[in-house]
């Protein structure tokens, strides 16, 4: 499970550091592989391989069984940006440029963790998304 923010700093060629926490954990499991794409709410997604392939299958089958022109048009988003990254030896990837584009992705990063996958961020743009979502989760969590 991945859990936690971590600000972290993009280099000028657009790479970031996976955060060591992680890591290992991604070397030794996952062999290193990921796969980014991009979010709706203008972040980036990334995931291990294994978790990228069943929520592929999960947006299939649900495009597929359910016939909704919406659930078309989110395969086409998520499938349709999704790149397929490795880890370098010092446990770097190299985000493509069309994604740190559409993110507005710049040298201050927030990532996220969400469970099976992250988000990435624009630091500003996490921080304002947080005082954004602050009045609901505050009922929200009311209820746990």
């Amino acid at each position: 499970m991945f859990r936690g923010d971590q600000h972290l700093t993009i280099d000028a060629k657009g790479r970031m550091a996976i955060p060591t926490k992680y890591r290992e954990t991604l070397l030794e499991r996952y062999d290193g592989k990921l796969v980014v794409t991009a979010d709706p709410e203008s972040c980036l997604l990334l995931f291990t391989l294994q978790d990228w392939e069943e929520f592929e299958r999960n947006l299939l089958k649900a495009q597929k069984e359910k016939q909704l022109p919406r659930l078309k048009k989110l395969k086409r988003f998520y499938i349709g940006q999704a790149t397929e990254l490795e880890m370098d030896g010092n446990g770097r990837i190299l985000l493509p440029s069309t994604l740190r584009k559409f993110a507005g992705l710049d040298k201050k990063i927030v990532m996220c963790g969400q469970g099976d996958r992250f988000e990435i961020w624009n630091e500003q743009d996490w921080n304002e998304q947080l005082n954004d979502d602050m009045d609901e989760l505050k009922d929200l969590a009311a209820l746990f």
